[in-house]
Protein backbone atom coordinates (compact mmCIF):
# COMPACT_ATOMS: atom_id res chain seq x y z
CA UNK A 1 0.00 0.00 0.00
CA UNK A 2 1.01 3.61 -0.39
CA UNK A 3 2.98 3.21 -3.61
CA UNK A 4 1.13 6.07 -5.31
CA UNK A 5 0.57 9.76 -4.70
CA UNK A 6 -2.82 11.10 -5.76
CA UNK A 7 -3.56 14.74 -6.62
CA UNK A 8 -6.99 16.31 -6.96
CA UNK A 9 -7.57 18.35 -10.12
CA UNK A 10 -8.81 21.93 -9.84
CA UNK A 11 -10.33 24.16 -12.53
CA UNK A 12 -11.21 27.78 -11.79
CA UNK A 13 -10.70 27.15 -8.08
CA UNK A 14 -13.15 24.22 -7.99
CA UNK A 15 -12.13 20.58 -7.45
CA UNK A 16 -13.25 18.43 -10.38
CA UNK A 17 -14.80 15.48 -8.58
CA UNK A 18 -13.30 12.10 -9.45
CA UNK A 19 -10.55 13.43 -11.72
CA UNK A 20 -7.10 12.51 -10.37
CA UNK A 21 -3.42 12.65 -11.31
CA UNK A 22 -1.52 9.65 -9.98
CA UNK A 23 2.24 9.49 -9.50
CA UNK A 24 3.63 6.01 -8.79
CA UNK A 25 6.58 5.35 -6.53
CA UNK A 26 9.57 4.48 -8.73
CA UNK A 27 12.35 2.27 -7.41
CA UNK A 28 15.55 2.90 -9.35
CA UNK A 29 19.18 1.90 -9.24
CA UNK A 30 22.07 1.51 -11.67
CA UNK A 31 20.15 -1.23 -13.54
CA UNK A 32 17.11 0.93 -14.30
CA UNK A 33 13.81 1.17 -12.45
CA UNK A 34 10.71 -0.72 -11.30
CA UNK A 35 7.23 0.58 -10.53
CA UNK A 36 3.73 -0.77 -10.16
CA UNK A 37 1.59 0.82 -12.83
CA UNK A 38 -1.62 -0.48 -11.29
CA UNK A 39 -2.47 -2.08 -7.97
CA UNK A 40 -6.16 -2.51 -7.22
CA UNK A 41 -5.71 -2.08 -3.46
CA UNK A 42 -3.75 1.18 -3.76
CA UNK A 43 -6.20 2.63 -6.26
CA UNK A 44 -9.22 1.56 -4.20
CA UNK A 45 -7.68 3.25 -1.13
CA UNK A 46 -7.38 6.42 -3.27
CA UNK A 47 -11.09 6.28 -4.16
CA UNK A 48 -10.66 4.64 -7.57
CA UNK A 49 -12.56 1.37 -7.19
CA UNK A 50 -12.96 0.30 -10.81
CA UNK A 51 -12.81 -2.91 -12.81
CA UNK A 52 -10.91 -2.37 -16.05
CA UNK A 53 -11.96 -4.60 -18.97
CA UNK A 54 -9.88 -3.35 -21.89
CA UNK A 55 -6.34 -2.02 -22.38
CA UNK A 56 -5.46 0.12 -25.40
CA UNK A 57 -2.22 1.54 -26.77
CA UNK A 58 -1.59 4.07 -29.52
CA UNK A 59 1.52 5.47 -31.17
CA UNK A 60 1.63 8.96 -32.63
CA UNK A 61 4.15 11.41 -34.00
CA UNK A 62 4.79 15.00 -33.00
CA UNK A 63 1.85 17.32 -33.62
CA UNK A 64 -0.84 14.64 -33.54
CA UNK A 65 -3.92 15.88 -31.71
CA UNK A 66 -6.44 13.18 -30.85
CA UNK A 67 -9.80 14.16 -29.39
CA UNK A 68 -11.78 15.33 -27.71
CA UNK A 69 -13.56 11.93 -27.61
CA UNK A 70 -16.19 10.25 -25.43
CA UNK A 71 -18.65 7.36 -25.54
CA UNK A 72 -22.27 8.54 -25.47
CA UNK A 73 -24.24 5.55 -24.13
CA UNK A 74 -21.40 3.34 -22.90
CA UNK A 75 -19.16 5.81 -21.05
CA UNK A 76 -15.77 4.62 -19.85
CA UNK A 77 -13.60 5.43 -16.87
CA UNK A 78 -10.01 5.59 -18.14
CA UNK A 79 -6.59 5.33 -16.56
CA UNK A 80 -4.11 6.81 -19.04
CA UNK A 81 -0.32 7.10 -19.18
CA UNK A 82 2.55 7.63 -21.58
CA UNK A 83 5.26 4.98 -21.87
CA UNK A 84 7.33 6.72 -24.55
CA UNK A 85 7.63 10.44 -25.25
CA UNK A 86 5.42 13.25 -23.94
CA UNK A 87 1.85 14.44 -24.44
CA UNK A 88 -0.38 17.18 -23.11
CA UNK A 89 -3.50 15.32 -21.97
CA UNK A 90 -6.82 17.18 -21.72
CA UNK A 91 -10.29 16.36 -20.43
CA UNK A 92 -13.59 18.24 -20.40
CA UNK A 93 -16.30 17.52 -17.81
CA UNK A 94 -19.52 16.48 -19.57
CA UNK A 95 -21.48 15.52 -16.45
CA UNK A 96 -24.50 17.79 -16.82
CA UNK A 97 -25.22 17.91 -13.06
CA UNK A 98 -21.60 18.66 -12.16
CA UNK A 99 -20.58 22.07 -10.84
CA UNK A 100 -17.61 21.80 -13.24
CA UNK A 101 -19.64 20.96 -16.38
CA UNK A 102 -17.79 22.29 -19.42
CA UNK A 103 -14.57 22.92 -17.48
CA UNK A 104 -11.33 21.48 -18.81
CA UNK A 105 -8.16 20.27 -17.16
CA UNK A 106 -4.80 19.42 -18.68
CA UNK A 107 -1.70 17.59 -17.50
CA UNK A 108 1.67 16.70 -19.03
CA UNK A 109 2.19 12.95 -19.16
CA UNK A 110 5.59 11.58 -20.11
CA UNK A 111 7.86 8.60 -19.86
CA UNK A 112 10.02 10.73 -17.53
CA UNK A 113 7.37 11.84 -15.02
CA UNK A 114 5.49 8.52 -15.20
CA UNK A 115 2.28 10.23 -14.11
CA UNK A 116 -1.09 8.66 -14.81
CA UNK A 117 -4.42 10.39 -15.24
CA UNK A 118 -7.66 8.87 -13.97
CA UNK A 119 -10.53 10.14 -16.10
CA UNK A 120 -14.04 9.30 -14.81
CA UNK A 121 -16.98 8.42 -17.03
CA UNK A 122 -18.63 11.25 -18.94
CA UNK A 123 -15.53 13.30 -19.69
CA UNK A 124 -14.33 14.12 -23.19
CA UNK A 125 -10.66 13.19 -23.57
CA UNK A 126 -7.85 14.11 -25.94
CA UNK A 127 -4.13 14.69 -26.17
CA UNK A 128 -1.45 16.53 -28.14
CA UNK A 129 1.90 14.83 -28.82
CA UNK A 130 4.77 17.13 -27.86
CA UNK A 131 7.72 14.76 -28.41
CA UNK A 132 8.90 13.42 -31.78
CA UNK A 133 7.04 10.18 -31.01
CA UNK A 134 4.77 9.01 -28.19
CA UNK A 135 3.19 5.77 -27.05
CA UNK A 136 0.02 6.21 -25.04
CA UNK A 137 -1.65 3.48 -22.93
CA UNK A 138 -5.03 3.43 -21.31
CA UNK A 139 -7.17 1.06 -19.30
CA UNK A 140 -10.96 1.30 -19.75
CA UNK A 141 -13.92 0.14 -17.65
CA UNK A 142 -16.13 -0.59 -20.65
CA UNK A 143 -15.51 -1.91 -24.12
CA UNK A 144 -15.19 0.43 -27.08
CA UNK A 145 -18.38 0.71 -29.15
CA UNK A 146 -17.53 2.33 -32.53
CA UNK A 147 -21.12 3.42 -33.21
CA UNK A 148 -21.30 5.15 -29.81
CA UNK A 149 -18.43 7.58 -30.29
CA UNK A 150 -18.94 11.29 -29.70
CA UNK A 151 -16.62 14.25 -29.69
CA UNK A 152 -16.10 17.93 -29.07
CA UNK A 153 -14.14 20.31 -31.26
CA UNK A 154 -10.63 20.61 -29.84
CA UNK A 155 -10.65 24.39 -30.39
CA UNK A 156 -14.17 25.18 -29.15
CA UNK A 157 -13.92 28.77 -27.80
CA UNK A 158 -16.70 28.06 -25.29
CA UNK A 159 -14.45 25.51 -23.61
CA UNK A 160 -11.23 27.45 -24.16
CA UNK A 161 -8.64 24.70 -23.79
CA UNK A 162 -5.16 26.24 -23.65
CA UNK A 163 -3.22 23.64 -25.64
CA UNK A 164 0.00 25.69 -25.53
CA UNK A 165 0.93 24.50 -29.00
CA UNK A 166 4.66 25.05 -29.54
CA UNK A 167 5.50 27.70 -32.12
CA UNK A 168 5.85 26.19 -35.59
CA UNK A 169 4.12 22.91 -34.68
CA UNK A 170 1.84 21.67 -37.45
CA UNK A 171 -1.22 19.90 -36.04
CA UNK A 172 -2.17 16.51 -37.46
CA UNK A 173 -5.78 15.39 -36.89
CA UNK A 174 -8.28 12.94 -38.26
CA UNK A 175 -11.00 14.42 -40.43
CA UNK A 176 -13.66 13.67 -37.80
CA UNK A 177 -11.66 15.48 -35.10
CA UNK A 178 -11.68 18.61 -37.29
CA UNK A 179 -15.49 18.51 -37.56
CA UNK A 180 -16.89 17.79 -34.08
CA UNK A 181 -19.32 20.35 -32.68
CA UNK A 182 -18.85 22.48 -29.60
CA UNK A 183 -20.10 22.26 -26.03
CA UNK A 184 -23.23 24.29 -26.89
CA UNK A 185 -24.37 21.53 -29.25
CA UNK A 186 -23.66 18.94 -26.57
CA UNK A 187 -25.92 20.71 -24.05
CA UNK A 188 -29.00 20.15 -26.20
Amino acid sequence: MGKITVEECIADGIVIEGLKVITPQVFGDNRGYFMETYNYNDFKAAGIDQVFVQDNQSASKRGVLRGLHFQKNYPQDKLVRVIKGEVYDVVVDLRKDSKTFGKWYGVHLSEENKKQFFVPKNFAHGFLVLSDYAEFCYKCTDFYHPDDEGGLLWSDPDIGVEWNIPEGMELIMSEKDKKWGGIKEFKR
